[in-house]
């Protein structure tokens, strides 16, 4: 006990063993919906839903222990929600790479993030991009995924006139997802205890609840969820992900499409990452005198090198999860607690046959999944917080942001809507008097995805 007081600085930061290891539950508890949402969306990609599953446990578990070591922060890892979306819906469905290619693109950006942490290329970047420009991604982004929940649940649907349209709410699959939306936002809206885990108690509720209505009711027992895990196949599925990153690289590089891919990669876990160790930072008390995250180059090495360690055992980018801050609120302060949460995540990985319930219900060949669209559609609601923080009289911040974050949700792409961000940012303040104000870099990264653009739509699509 001596010992990891003394290397955790627990008593120094005004902490407790326990109250590190009720934190870390705390922690686990508010991110654990990952592990199914993360491996049913990058199913879609073709990649085996129960080998992602222990891939992003295996991941999220290594990443979190890693950062309470080395780190000695309460700051938790996992595969990120939004890039996660990115990974499968614009890479694999959308530009057409393999599953593989999409790992390889993964691993190739954990490497440059690993560069970026350890030289004086992270403050430049930091400093150059636009503040307002970044909030405008992260927003564009949560829009996007909560798009995605909404599809998946049934509540949107496509239309051949009006493109989509509101979908069959006398469904009972849909109307359960509907439900379950209401549900997570009832819940984080009454505050207390119960809102830092609407979103594992909803689940639980949709999934469970729905699996008994279809017993009490078989009439609805098509339409509902179901507590087997005859179709969730084994978690030694995993084996058939490792290592896929490494053969899929020199397909991957061959493709001009690749390098805007692992710059958006790159682009998005950086950025999200310097976001939340600074918001975690300051609910833990734990920001320097710069307003950095004290072990801030600890905590960056940390998260890139789990970036490249979830590549190699086949799950998407990691990154650091602002859940982290629920247990803070719990009494977390050191690095113990993201141990705590850390070894769970691992832990959980036995408890795999349990998530049946969260598995997608299928209804004349369509698929739906109540379970975890909610969780989709609520995590994009919070993402849209930074708008608030833009400065909407800037009319040239005004246009690139609305142009971001529209062109996500209606190409149903978020490289295009960063592509089209920049490239209408870098556009306008060129044309304008302000011209000397925007660092090079930004008139660099707008050529970049004009290129991109360029590549895409005349030589390829």
């Amino acid at each position: 006990m001596e010992f990891l007081k003394k290397y955790f600085q627990i008593e120094a930061r005004g902490s407790s063993i326990s109250a590190e290891i009720i934190g870390g539950i705390v922690t686990f508890l508010a991110m654990v919906y990952i592990l199914p949402v993360n491996s049913f969306m990058l199913a879609d990609a073709g990649m085996s839903q129960p080998g992602v599953f222990v891939a992003t446990a295996l991941a999220a578990g290594f990443a979190t222990i890693l950062m309470g070591f080395l780190g000695k922060v309460p700051i938790a890892l996992a595969s990120g929600m939004g890039i996660n979306a990115f990974f499968t819906y614009t890479v694999v469905l959308g530009l057409g790479f393999k599953w593989q290619e999409a790992l390889a693109a993964v691993l190739v950006s954990g490497v440059l993030f690993l560069i970026v942490s350890l030289t004086g290329l992270r403050k430049l970047i930091i400093n150059a991009i636009p503040r307002d420009l970044k909030f405008a991604i992260g927003a564009g982004i949560g829009f996007f995924i909560a798009f995605i929940g909404l599809k998946n649940a049934g509540i949107i649907v496509s239309d051949p006139a009006t493109f989509v349209a509101l979908g069959n709410l006398a469904n009972p699959v849909v109307l359960l997802g509907l439900v379950g939306i209401f549900l997570v936002l009832i819940l984080f809206t009454a505050g207390g205890k119960l809102s830092r885990f609407a979103i594992i108690i909803s689940m639980l509720a949709v999934g469970i609840g729905g699996a008994l209505l279809g017993l009490i009711f078989p009439g609805l027992e098509p339409f509902m969820p179901n507590l087997t895990t005859a179709n969730l196949g084994a978690v030694s599925e995993v084996g058939g992900l490792f290592g896929q990153a490494f053969g899929a690289l020199g397909s991957l590089l061959s493709n001009p499409l690749a390098y805007p891919v692992i710059v958006t990669l790159l682009f998005i876990d950086f950025f999200d990452t310097a976001g939340t160790l600074v918001s975690v930072g300051h609910q833990a008390g734990l920001l320097d005198k710069e307003g950095q995250l004290i072990g801030n180059d600890q905590a960056l090495l940390v998260d890139s090198v789990g970036t490249m360690f979830g590549a190699i055992v086949g799950t998407s980018t990691v990154t650091s999860y602002i859940e982290s801050n629920t247990g803070i609120q719990a009494g977390a302060k050191t690095g113990l607690s993201a141990v705590v949460t850390g070894v769970l995540f691992l832990l959980s990985i036995l408890l795999y046959p349990l998530f049946g319930f969260v598995d997608a219900v299928f209804v004349d060949g369509v698929a739906y999944s109540p379970a975890t669209s909610l969780a989709l559609v609520f995590v994009g609601i919070l993402m849209m917080k930074p708008l608030k923080d833009i400065n909407f009289e800037d009319p040239i911040i005004l246009a690139s942001s609305f142009i971001t974050v529209i062109m996500m949700i209606l190409t149903f792409k978020i490289s295009e809507g960063i592509a089209f961000g920049f490239i209408t940012y870098a556009l306008l303040m060129a044309l304008s008097p302000r011209r000397k104000e925007v660092h090079w870099m930004v008139y660099g990264l707008g050529a970049f995805f004009l290129v991109h653009l360029l590549i895409y739509f005349i030589w390829i699509a």
